[in-house]
């Protein structure tokens, strides 16, 4: 007999604790790994075309600003209400869950049309003011004037993705993000180099793969194998449930759109010291994205087992499940930091075969991601405080690494130490903030439980 939607969700608060986050949490982590393909594979064609494949790359280096900001209000939602209809699911309230899920569908479709119509407005603007220069504006106007076309796609996708892992289903999660990054790795070398598109057949190709991962996530919503279904009369906005998403989700979205904003700073900083070391920020950020990636996926899948068990009162159960995430996500993290600070060559051959650009990643990798080394302590410590809903906490956390440490230090170093300067800035941000997010859970997780064990 088939298993209900019901018995999917009471499994996160039964089964053995080990398997059960890495059972929830490895097709997250393997749908975010291939999600990092979307970008990681276009920048690796893009930058193997021949004759215009460094200033191409810089030009789409560029652009990754303007999209990590449009995808971060997706943010909102996946991050905020996706945890709080996990808690309201283990409090046995299934009808303020999907109140949460039909608000949240509206939430991004008006996210996708504020953020769409401002950049397409501003786009030539804040591409120059973000590092653009007039080799490679050309090429980031081309790409991100087709990536616009997909935002709604990206909205769904990834905002209501993590609602399906919330009914503890993550196998239906990941395969929504396998399908759409497939369809990217076989049409990109089809409309870069066989239709011979260039930089606007990479576009293309990543806005058909978001299509269809959007068309799954709906299709599985909408459809009776949901515990969590879309329904038109959960859609109609209630303020309560929007100020709650908010509340929450605002920490998710500052993470994810200071990425934007650093990527404006540095950027700006960069091109004062020539299109190469764009080039080579651009390299890097993926390589962080390729150690980040895992850790939002792990996120991802520990999460809604955290939140179902702070919702039911089990809070021993909340314990485990924060000890097996740390332990998981600080070692892998630490491991692979370690491995492209050490090889930084091989990370920067996969991209381009441009000796100068290959040199530069050589030297400036080391400055990048040292501090990256602890950061899977910070993500383990802040996704269990958005797991609990802690807003605040996460905010300030949140707000700590980009906005109060790596901007300044951005604008700062660089006038004692030149270019490298701005590489040592997000070391030296990332370790600080690590070590003070961990000092703050130390000193908060066991307040946090005490205090809602009280009010069970």
């Amino acid at each position: 007999m088939a298993e209900s939607g019901n018995a999917y969700e009471e499994r996160l608060g039964t089964d053995r604790m080990l398997p059960l986050v890495l059972r929830m949490a490895m097709p997250a982590v393997a749908a975010q790994v291939v999600n990092l393909l979307y970008n990681i594979v276009d920048r690796i064609y893009i930058g193997h075309i021949p004759g215009i494949g460094t200033d191409a790359l810089a030009g789409v280096g560029v652009t990754g600003s303007i999209i990590i900001l449009i995808s971060a209000f997706s943010a909102i939602v996946s991050g905020g209400g996706a945890p709080l209809a996990a808690i309201a699911l283990g409090q046995g309230n299934r009808d303020r869950a999907e109140r949460i899920l039909g608000n949240g569908f509206v939430m991004l479709l008006f996210f996708t049309a504020v953020t769409s119509i401002l950049s397409y407005i501003f786009m030539e603007p804040v591409l120059l003011f973000t590092g653009a220069s007039e080799s490679t504006i050309g090429y980031a106007t081309d790409y991100l004037s087709i990536y616009l076309a997909g935002t709604v796609f990206v909205q769904i996708s990834v905002g209501l993705n993590t609602f399906i892992n919330t009914q503890g289903r993550p196998g239906i999660a990941m395969m929504s993000t396998l399908i759409g990054a497939a369809l990217n790795i076989i049409l990109d070398p089809v409309f870069i180099f066989v239709l011979d598109m260039g930089v606007k057949g990479a576009a293309i190709a990543t806005v058909i793969s978001q299509a269809c991962s959007a068309a799954w996530v709906l299709g599985f919503l909408f459809s009776k194998k949901a515990s969590l279904n879309l329904d038109r009369k959960y859609m109609k906005p209630d303020r309560k449930i929007i100020l709650s998403i908010f509340g929450l989700g605002v920490s998710p979205f500052i993470m994810a759109s200071t990425e934007s904003l650093v990527g404006f700073v540095l950027n700006t900083n960069l091109k004062h010291f020539g299109d190469i070391y764009v080039s080579a920020l651009a390299v890097m950020q993926s390589a962080m994205q390729i150690g980040s990636a895992p850790l939002t996926g792990f996120a991802q899948g520990f999460v809604p087992v955290s939140s179902y068990n702070f919702g039911h009162g089990y809070m021993d159960r909340v314990r485990k499940c924060f000890k097996v995430s740390v332990s998981i996500m600080f070692s892998f993290n630490a491991v692979l930091m370690i491995l492209m600070i050490l090889f930084p060559h091989v990370v920067a051959s996969a991209f381009t075969n441009d000796a100068g650009l290959i040199d530069c990643v050589d030297r400036m990798m080391p400055y990048f991601l040292s501090g990256m080394t602890i950061f899977g302590l910070q993500r383990a410590c802040q996704n269990t405080f958005i797991a609990l809903g802690q807003a605040r906490i996460s905010l300030f956390i949140a707000l700590l690494r980009k906005v109060i440490l790596l901007v300044p230090l951005a604008i700062i170093l660089p006038k004692f130490l030149g270019v490298t300067g701005v590489f040592a800035a997000e070391s030296i941000a990332d370790a600080i903030a690590a070590i003070c997010c961990t000092a703050i859970f130390i000193v908060s997780f066991p307040k946090i439980l005490r205090k809602a064990a009280v009010r069970q």
